[in-house]
């Protein structure tokens, strides 16, 4: 793909300070957009827009929490009056956490549904007019559970499956206008989190990897990859996708194989139910 392919364009990464928004925005940067990204912690997101600008292009890091709808409405005209328009909405931001379905508060469930679910549709809608004007283009990433099911985060699965959902209803509603919606569906990847919190547990992700047939855990680029190219003209015919890109892991059972691993895990993290 050209260097110059979203030249001129402006994209909008939520979730942006770390793990694969991060990845997302450089990689929307190192092709020519201006980008803005948001997230709750503004010292993360600074470093984002740092990193953007040391590849000579305009970043905007903007605080927000996409469980209020008010915020998200500011933010996106925000970016809007600082580059003219917005042309392509990641949909990333996301919560999750290991916790047995048995012991997980209801305030656990909603908190991840909010986040993932209530967010996506709210920064969506907020979107939706700008869109319109640029004809442009909504890329939600959700996960390979939301076909599966996940074995330790109902509250996560339930969640991305309604965004897939989503994708699929917007992609048919909006259409119309000229926008296109699609999904990513990331099976197991390295990055800031699992790298502490998952595959730091003894033997998980040796396991892991012997289940997925391309041999090895997914970096954030691997993503980054599928994003500029479905947000790309090159994209074009493609909407209502929900693309895996997992090493085929999900075709050779995704999470349904490890009930086993699961139930390691949760020993050896200790079951949450935040």
């Amino acid at each position: 793909m050209s260097a110059k392919a979203f030249l001129g364009k402006t994209v909008l990464v939520t979730g942006g300070g770390s793990g694969l928004g991060r990845a997302m925005a450089l990689s929307f940067a190192e092709h020519g957009a201006n980008v803005c990204v948001i997230g709750r912690r503004q010292e993360s997101i600074d470093e984002t827009v740092s990193m953007i600008q040391s590849l000579g292009k305009e970043g905007l890091a903007l605080a927000c929490d996409v469980r209020d709808p008010a915020r998200v409405a500011e933010i996106v005209e925000a970016t809007v009056k600082k580059f003219g328009g917005l042309d392509v909405l990641v949909n990333n931001a996301a919560g999750n956490f290991v916790a047995p379905s048995e012991t997980l508060s209801p305030n656990g469930f909603k908190a991840v549904v909010d986040i993932v679910l209530n967010g996506t549709f709210y920064c969506s809608r907020a979107a939706f007019e700008h869109l319109k004007k640029s004809k442009g283009s909504i890329i939600n990433i959700i996960a390979t559970y939301a076909w599966s099911g996940e074995p330790g985060a109902v509250h996560s699965a339930c969640a991305k499956a309604g965004v897939l959902a989503m994708t699929r209803t917007l992609a048919s509603e909006w259409g119309t206008f000229g926008i296109r919606c699609n999904a990513i569906a990331p099976g197991p990847i390295h990055t800031e989190g699992t790298d502490k919190n998952l595959w730091s547990v003894a033997g998980v992700m040796e396991e892991v990897k012997s289940h997925i047939p391309l041999g090895r855990i997914g970096e954030p680029s691997d993503v980054a990859k599928a994003a500029l190219w479905l947000a790309s003209d090159e994209a074009s015919w493609v909407s209502g996708a929900a693309l895996p890109v997992d090493g085929a892991h999900l075709l050779a059972g995704g999470t349904l194989n490890f009930r086993k691993l699961y139930d390691k895990t949760v020993a050896g993290m200790g079951a949450s139910q935040t």
